[in-house]
């Protein structure tokens, strides 16, 4: 196996150190490991229903050691565009309270009601009612722009896989006749850009780990960072990939063996 040389590290939480509630067996000690090694290790997610403080508790938990500083989520990063951009724009939530709390901590406004939207944020909702995409539905018809968190179909949990942000979007979509303007989470270039400037590093120098070919794997690829594919999630061993992994591990406790091996530089 070739050494893989990185100064910093992107993990994945959903299917590489989390399934659900459940941590995968070895991950909390392959991230010690990467620490120990002096590696910069930020924690990468397409959650948009976690804030960072929720994301953090979690880890923590998991005898994790880790700061919000070090956690980039899709819930954060789309709070922190919609203020950069679109300051004075009033925004409806198709969502949880962890994407709120991030619009809020991020200044952004939050709509009174839904005709009075000028952004929908469609993000994953996992107690969703009809109530909830029914007002949804009144912001995209009023003519509130659609930015999604992320458009991943489905995500690993302890039961298998579990419906994503996909589905909510296609909801609205469909029965709205609107089009989702702007998709945050990974593999966007504004997820790239957000993770590379929590490890303060160039992308050359990163190395992302994940188990989703769509969103780990081909942002790895397309901002120029190498890229390990785990398959405790998503990603099936033989399946065709459009993007190639640098290193495929069965999971994220292998990368403790590559350690002592040598291999990871």
């Amino acid at each position: 196996m070739a050494k893989l040389d990185a100064a910093g590290f992107l993990i994945d939480l959903d299917g590489t150190v989390f399934r659900g509630r459940e941590l995968i067996d070895g991950a909390k000690e392959a991230v010690h490991t990467l620490q120990s090694l002096g590696k910069a290790v930020v924690f990468l997610s397409n959650r948009g229903n976690l804030s960072r403080a929720m994301c953090r508790k979690k880890l923590l938990g998991a005898g994790i050691r880790t700061d919000e500083r070090s956690i980039v989520l899709s819930s954060s990063v789309t709070a922190s565009f919609l203020k950069k951009h679109y300051p004075l724009s009033k925004v409806w939530v198709l969502g949880e309270k962890g994407l709120t709390d991030e619009l809020a901590l991020a200044g952004v406004v939050l709509a009174q009601n839904p005709q009075a939207a000028d952004w929908l944020v469609i993000s994953l909702h996992e107690t969703v009612t009809y109530k909830d995409l029914n007002l949804a539905f009144k912001a995209a018809s009023s003519g509130a722009r659609i930015i999604a968190t992320n458009k991943d179909r489905s995500f690993p949990n302890e039961g298998g896989h579990a419906i994503d942000v996909a589905g909510m979007i296609g909801a609205i979509e469909a029965s709205a006749g609107a089009k989702t303007e702007l998709v945050i989470g990974k593999p966007s270039w504004l997820m790239a850009e957000a993770a590379c400037e929590a490890l303060g590093l160039p992308p050359e120098e990163c190395a992302i780990i994940g188990d989703s070919l769509e969103s780990d794997i081909a942002m790895g690829r397309l901002y120029g960072m190498k890229s390990i594919l785990v398959l405790t999630g998503s990603a099936k061993l033989g399946e065709p990939r459009l993007y190639e992994p640098d290193i495929v591990l069965d999971s994220i406790k292998d990368l403790t063996e590559l350690a002592k091996e040598g291999i990871l530089l």
